[in-house]
């Protein structure tokens, strides 16, 4: 439904996470008709409970009443509680955060995948984008090589 295409590129994933997200009103009609957006958006813990904050969820335009809701209200996430304290004292000790890369539907259920990330800095960047060019260079020519014969 939603992608956050920076992250991988702004972040080394470390390792990912899946965990619910808790919507209330229109919210899940507006997800389910791809009006959301993850540009800004980062997870953070306070207090024991995962936060997903600076997502944007465009307002439901026929909801009314009842059914209305902030956009860009911070929106909390389901974890287990050993995967919250795993999290919290990685994020903590490492000065890691906490990134989400998607958000979809499983079996009904909206879903949000969170990355434990590293940020990366520009020459890393650079780095990586002439790594993908290279294997990218490299399939092109196997590609082209497998057609020939």
């Amino acid at each position: 439904m939603a992608q956050n295409r920076r992250a991988r590129h702004d972040y080394d994933i470390l390792e990912t996470y899946e965990c619910g997200i808790a919507l209330q009103g229109a919210e899940v009609k507006s997800l389910r008709g791809g009006q959301a957006s993850l540009q800004d958006a980062y997870a953070r813990i306070d207090d024991g409970e995962a936060w997903l904050v600076g997502a944007h969820f465009a307002p439901y335009e026929y909801a009314s009443g009842y059914g209305r809701f902030e956009p860009d209200r911070p929106r909390k996430l389901l974890l287990h509680r050993d995967e919250l304290d795993e999290l919290s004292g990685r994020v903590a000790q490492k000065a890691l955060t906490l990134v989400p890369l998607s958000i979809y539907f499983k079996n009904g259920r909206a879903k949000v995948e969170i990355g434990l990330a590293r940020g990366r800095h520009l020459y890393d960047k650079r780095r990586a984008l002439a790594e993908r060019d290279a294997t990218r260079e490299a399939q092109r020519t196997i590609r082209e090589l497998e057609r020939r014969h």
